[in-house]
């Protein structure tokens, strides 16, 4: 199904093209109650080529494993997690079957994310906040003619990603645009949904 682009809503003035943003995605009780079911699950911490990060992490439909596994097909996402996935689907134009790969992730005080893109493995990105407001930030590398030579600063911005609202990274936002969190001072749990790109080529689940 083809993304629907007229539908979403537009992020504040200055933030990355391809950027959508939704302030009151959740009501309180299903941030509530979701938070409740992250809790519960057995969140592991999140491991880049041997090293071990703060933040914690579960992944549904397909698992990328940074030590050279690649992409893998993993446990499908659990019954309490497909409205949620529907909704995040309709907030984005898409299907809800598009979404196949879930991340959920507890980000304790003193967690963040470093700067990056999503692998190119993934298509579109749709972020839930739980709990605690993050600071999403952006950055890119300004395109510059030939003439006006080396030493150009990133071009940034940032947006505050508040509790139970919801993001889109498409385009721009998604593929061009290096994002980041910093250190948490208090307890966050996000859940990401993502599109797949060419899986034929993936591994499935041993």
């Amino acid at each position: 199904m083809a993304p629907a682009q007229l539908s979403l809503p537009a992020p504040p003035a200055a933030l990355p093209d391809g950027l959508a943003y939704r302030a009151d995605f959740l009501a309180a009780g299903e941030e509530r109650m979701l938070a409740r079911r992250l809790a519960e699950l057995p969140l592991k911490e999140f491991e880049f080529h041997g090293f071990l990060g703060k933040r914690r992490t579960i992944s549904f439909g397909w698992h990328y494993a940074f030590g050279g596994g690649g992409l893998r097909e993993a446990e499908a996402m659990p019954a309490w997690l497909l409205p949620v996935r529907e909704r995040a689907a309709a907030f984005a134009g898409l299907a809800p079957e598009a979404l196949r790969h879930a991340l959920l992730i507890e980000y304790a005080p003193g967690a963040g994310i470093g700067w990056h893109r999503d692998r190119p493995d993934f298509g579109d990105v749709v972020g839930i906040s739980l709990l605690a407001p993050a600071k999403l930030r952006f950055r890119r590398k300004p395109v510059l003619s030939f003439a006006e030579g080396r030493g150009e600063k990133w071009e940034r911005a940032a947006l505050i990603a508040g509790p139970r609202s919801a993001y889109l990274l498409r385009g721009p936002a998604r593929h061009i645009w290096e994002h980041s969190i910093p250190p948490m001072d208090a307890l966050r749990y996000s859940v990401t949904f993502r599109t797949l790109v060419l899986p034929t080529r993936f591994a499935r689940r041993d």
